[in-house]
């Protein structure tokens, strides 16, 4: 079989003016070779096919195309004989990507998410032995911690003050005698139903009977759906949950678990609490829930329909002395719409006029409230220990004026206004570290995978943690998706040491998206240790060498 090999088969980008100039081969071959998003390890060869020739210039390549030149002869039998020929007609030159050593620079810890289900309903350790074996994996490259969910639905799951932290004091002490350290979510959100999540854990039981007779508990869209995943942040101080308010429901369970586990706050084993704030344990509305058929790029919808909300809103119009304005858009469509497919946030919309510049403000404020509100009784119920809240990277629509998704979500953060500084100067208020997710993303892959959505996670990265270092407080972050492959540790890396920060600053920590089987299979693992070894500001052998190349040849 006759194989012809054009100079241009194989699109490659140079950078120029480097010392010696590397060839990028990242999303422009034109054969299969895995995706470096998802996976570890090349599909569809058997050895990576990232080989390409850079010695001729444009000019030589049309002059070959013209000459027709002549085909190479080989049997391709297998994969093995048809790399072995590109490689042959390459002049076997290795591809090397451009990688940034990171050796020397500061020490970022890393922690590792355990399983949501780690402990069950009944409040015991699921799979103690194999989570033991995985732990000691996990110490053995040097994880400095893991992060786990103290879920307020197992815990104070069937009568209001009565706490069950047996499972989680068995887990804790696992932790403590391997010598890791510990991040503890106050997880007071129910989990299932989102990206990622693999068990069901509802909140309490007795708060679902309150929900029962009293449904604006919960928060509500527009039609009157109640999501059931947190409450609603307009009962934060209604004495609505069997005599007592959300705040100090929050307040008694976060202050119970400072005693039951105080040996392990003296010990220094427990190294932050991250306040839940609101769906996933995030500051923001739920809104864009996957329950009500939401889909990825939709702009979501308002959640302030419940009575207590509405209430609020009616009273913020009439203090503005136009009452008629305390009522939600009713030009905003659904949770999947298009920004330009509504008279609310297309560019020049109504989110513009006096009266959305109005409600955008009230809807945001309300959220920022109510972080400042928790974390408050969150600093009285750990006397001083360091405290971090979860910020949503909300990216899509990010390159529209509006920024719809966002302001669905509570961050008020249009073309013409920054959303995200007020809400780092509460945080600086309470001392609390920031957690901001997606920052493993790439732009150009949001563009490639949904040109539509108008996505910018990096600018988005960008103005959160340059927002949070402008007020001063310390910024951690995690992935938003699973990410096993060089490219996506990459990007984690170059947002967590910036290579032009003049100040030298970087991430606090780093908490990596979660612990599973998928983590550790060999070669995934391999990648995540040498990810971990640079964070701590390690060499690393391989550097700019692609996974899976034994060697590096020089030009």
């Amino acid at each position: 079989m006759a194989i012809r090999l054009n100079p241009t088969v194989i699109p490659v980008s140079v950078k120029l003016g480097a010392p010696a100039a590397r060839v990028s081969a990242r999303s422009s071959l034109p054969f299969s070779v895995g995706d470096w998003r998802g996976v570890s390890t090349f599909s569809g060869a058997r050895s990576p096919l990232v080989f390409a020739k850079v010695k001729q210039r444009e000019e030589s390549t049309t002059n070959e195309e013209e000459e027709d030149p002549a085909p190479i002869e080989d049997s391709v039998e297998d994969n093995d004989s048809t790399t072995d020929q590109l490689v042959s007609a390459f002049d076997e030159e290795v591809v090397q990507f451009e990688e940034r050593d990171y050796s020397g620079t500061a020490y970022v810890p890393v922690y590792v998410m355990l399983p949501l289900g780690v402990i069950d309903m009944n409040s015991e350790v699921v799979e103690p032995e194999e989570l033991l074996d995985q732990l000691r994996t996990l110490k053995s490259v040097n994880v400095d911690g893991v992060m786990l969910d103290c879920w307020w639905g197992i815990v104070e799951a069937h009568t209001p003050q009565v706490y069950n932290w047996t499972g989680y004091k068995k887990l804790f002490q696992m932790i403590r005698e391997l010598g890791l350290k510990i991040q503890v979510v106050m997880s007071f959100h129910e989990c299932g139903g989102n990206v990622g999540d693999d068990v069901h854990i509802q909140i309490p039981e007795w708060v679902r009977e309150v929900g029962l007779s009293n449904p604006d508990i919960y928060f509500s869209d527009r039609e009157g759906r109640r999501n059931t995943e947190c409450l609603t942040w307009g009962i934060d101080k209604q004495r609505v949950l069997r005599g007592r308010t959300a705040l100090e429901v929050y307040f008694d369970y976060m202050r119970s678990f400072r005693v039951e586990f105080d040996e392990f706050f003296e010990d220094n084993i427990i190294s932050e609490i991250e306040v839940g704030l609101g769906p996933c344990g995030e500051l923001r509305y739920p809104s864009y829930p996957a329950q009500f058929g939401w889909k990825y790029p939709g702009i979501g919808e308002f959640q302030c329909y419940d009575k207590y909300l509405m209430k609020s809103l009616e009273e913020a119009a009439e203090v503005r002395g136009h009452s008629f304005w305390g009522r939600g858009p009713d030009n905003t469509d659904t949770y999947n719409s298009t920004p330009h497919g509504t008279g609310f946030f297309r560019d020049g919309g109504d989110y513009d006029s006096y009266y959305g510049r109005f409600f955008l403000n009230w809807y945001s404020r309300v959220l920022i409230d109510h972080g400042d509100r928790v974390l408050a009784m969150a600093n009285l119920a750990f006397e001083g220990n360091c405290i971090a809240a979860k910020l949503s990277g909300i990216h899509w629509w990010y390159k529209t004026a509006s920024h719809a998704a966002e302001l669905t979500a509570g961050f008020y953060n249009s073309s013409n206004r920054d959303g995200y500084g007020p809400i780092a100067a509460m945080f600086k208020k309470h001392d609390a570290a920031l957690n901001f997710t997606c920052v493993e993303l790439r732009t150009l892959d949001q563009h490639e995978d949904f040109p539509e959505a108008l996505a910018d996670p990096e600018g988005l990265v960008w103005q959160v943690l340059n927002a949070a270092w402008d007020a001063s407080i310390p910024v951690a972050s995690e992935n938003a998706l699973p990410c096993y492959d060089r490219e996506g540790y990459n990007k984690i890396l170059e947002n967590a040491k910036p290579l032009t920060d003049p100040d030298g600053r970087h991430l606090s920590c780093f908490t990596y998206l979660r612990l599973n089987p998928t983590l550790m299979e060999s070669q995934n693992f391999k990648e995540f240790e040498r990810f971990l070894k640079r964070m701590h500001g390690e060499a690393v052998p391989d550097l700019g060498v692609a996974p899976g190349t034994q060697e590096t040849k020089s030009e």
